[in-house]
């Protein structure tokens, strides 16, 4: 399995497929190509036993692609967050174990790519936040609910504050606290677990420990996103975030 897109890497050795977001330049955001590639790989995929996700570069994933934000309408956006949810879901139910391994900045619907995952591996550098909230998006809640506990994730969307891999850990988020060189180990070692049960099995039990909520989850999305003003929010929202920046680099 490869992919023509130089922003997303796919390769497949014996029983493992990893997927590798590869545009650190912007910091490995979820532009459309990338959300569209991991959703054909994921669809096509020819029975692995796992697969792992990481980031090129400083960050795993800064979140959503505002790059093109500008010429894009509400329903383009909306239609953009509906895709992610899609992702979000076949990661979520993947028929065979997903490993997310992160470092540096793991922001909005870059967390929530990371919380969709089986195992959830951070180095201690690490810092997670999830902002959609500012703007009155839906995307990923229920998820990380079920993930971490309502009064775990209500303490991190309450005011959407920044939290380190160790508290992300305490949380129930971050399932390991690694540094870069331990991944390959670990994934020999995630490997062997993810191949414990026979295929069936394996497949079986993932489905029925996975709720079935997509239906209710993609509907707050397009309930959140779909109320009129989303691009002005987020907008807003940015130049609030730029705003901050500039005056702690003042601070500074």
């Amino acid at each position: 399995m490869q992919s023509s897109n130089p922003n997303l890497i796919i390769e497949q050795q014996d029983d493992v497929i990893s997927f590798t977001l590869n545009n650190p330049a912007k910091g490995n955001c979820l532009s459309p190509d990338i959300v569209e590639g991991l959703i054909d790989a994921l669809e096509g995929a020819q029975n692995p036993r796992m697969a792992t996700i990481r980031g090129n570069g400083k960050h795993f994933c800064t979140g959503f692609d505002l790059s093109d934000i500008e010429d894009l309408s509400d329903g383009d956006l909306l239609w953009r967050f509906v895709r992610i949810e899609i992702l979000l879901q076949k990661v979520h139910k993947s028929p065979f174990p997903i490993v997310a391994f992160a470092q540096g900045q793991v922001v909005g619907a870059g967390a929530d790519l990371f919380t969709s995952c089986w195992r959830r591996v951070a180095t201690a550098g690490a810092r997670f936040r999830m902002p959609g909230w500012n703007f009155e998006l839906a995307l990923g809640t229920r998820r990380l609910q079920q993930t971490i506990g309502t009064d775990n994730a209500r303490e991190m969307l309450i005011d959407t504050r920044s939290v380190s891999a160790i508290e992300a850990r305490d949380f129930g988020l971050v399932t390991d606290i690694a540094e870069s060189e331990q991944w390959s180990g670990m994934t020999s070692t995630l490997k062997d677990r993810a191949c414990a049960l026979p295929p069936f099995a394996s497949r079986e039990m993932l489905r029925l420990t996975s709720p079935d909520t997509d239906d209710l989850d993609l509907a707050a999305v397009v309930r959140t996103s779909g109320r009129p003003g989303l691009k002005k929010r987020i907008l807003d929202y940015r130049e609030l975030a730029q705003r901050k920046a500039r005056e702690r680099r003042n601070l500074s």
